[in-house]
């Protein structure tokens, strides 16, 4: 029970990240590249403490660095400015279905054996994405923003597919954080769009270090010591819930709307998810 409930929580403060996120660029509190600034720059503060308690040092070295900096950064950045425009559950959505897709091609490119359910999996995934995005009546947001979001999902899945190689993973999280948020400030300087036009309220900039520091490090720190408890599977399925929890937070605290294609595209999505799961199994 105690194991499952701990899941739970992981799972909501996934979620909860698309929710802060979006409450914080919709209500005019701050901009996108501001909050994924502090939000990085909190979160690699808290981790770095959390492994200087536990270890007594922080090595910032280690196997496939670049690549995790360079894609948390890409995931950070893209993430805060697809939701100028998207929800909370259809970003959370885009993100979830394109990490899965990234990870699948990944896979095919490492030569990788792929059952023929893992490809049907996929496709169905990433149909789902495509009709949700597809312009037109009834299209679930903005495509350039839907794009933006799909960028996020790639730099989260490369980032997944290098920590995979990268050692201990809460102390090689908090190097890749520590390292990003250099990276992100930079980037704010030099943009050439002033993406941050309006001035960043206390609340905005409290509801990114809370983005930073609680459902991204200490999350992301739960989570790491609840996996190994539990079996790949069971892992993977669990994160199906996230999109959902973030619909429904979306719903619940920021007004946003469910439609019939939103409905549709889901269960395609996470169908298609659960399906190519079912087959790595």
């Amino acid at each position: 029970m105690r194991l499952l409930l701990l899941t739970s929580l992981v799972m909501v403060a996934f979620a909860a990240n698309s929710v802060l996120n979006r409450a914080a660029l919709a209500g005019g509190e701050i901009g996108p590249l501001d909050f994924a600034v502090i939000r990085v720059a909190s979160g690699a503060l808290a981790l770095a403490l959390l492994v200087l308690w536990r270890d007594r040092r922080l090595s910032l070295l280690g196997p496939h660095r670049v690549a995790g900096v360079l894609s948390l950064s890409l995931y950070m950045l893209a993430f805060s400015v697809a939701y100028v425009a998207l929800d909370a559950g259809v970003g959370a959505l885009i993100l979830f279905g394109g990490v899965q897709v990234t990870m699948f091609a990944g896979a095919v490119l490492a030569r990788e054996a792929m059952p023929a359910r893992r490809w049907l999996g996929a496709a169905v995934a990433f149909a789902g994405l495509v009709w949700l995005l597809w312009p037109g009546r009834g299209a679930a947001g903005s495509p350039l923003h839907g794009g933006l979001m799909g960028m996020a999902a790639l730099g989260w899945g490369i980032y997944s597919l290098a920590g995979r190689h990268s050692g201990e993973p809460l102390r090689a999280t908090a190097a890749n954080f520590v390292l990003a948020a250099p990276l992100c400030g930079f980037v704010l300087l030099v943009a050439p769009m002033r993406l941050d036009a309006l001035p960043a309220t206390p609340f905005g900039i409290g509801l990114a270090v809370v983005s930073g520091v609680v459902t991204s490090a200490m999350g992301y720190a739960l989570w790491y010591s609840v996996l190994p408890r539990l079996a790949a599977s069971i892992a993977a399925v669990a994160q199906l819930t996230v999109p959902v929890i973030a619909l429904a937070g979306g719903v619940a605290f920021l007004g946003e709307s469910v439609t019939a294609k939103l409905v549709a595209a889901s269960v395609l999505v996470l169908g298609g998810v659960a399906l190519s799961v079912a087959a790595r199994r």
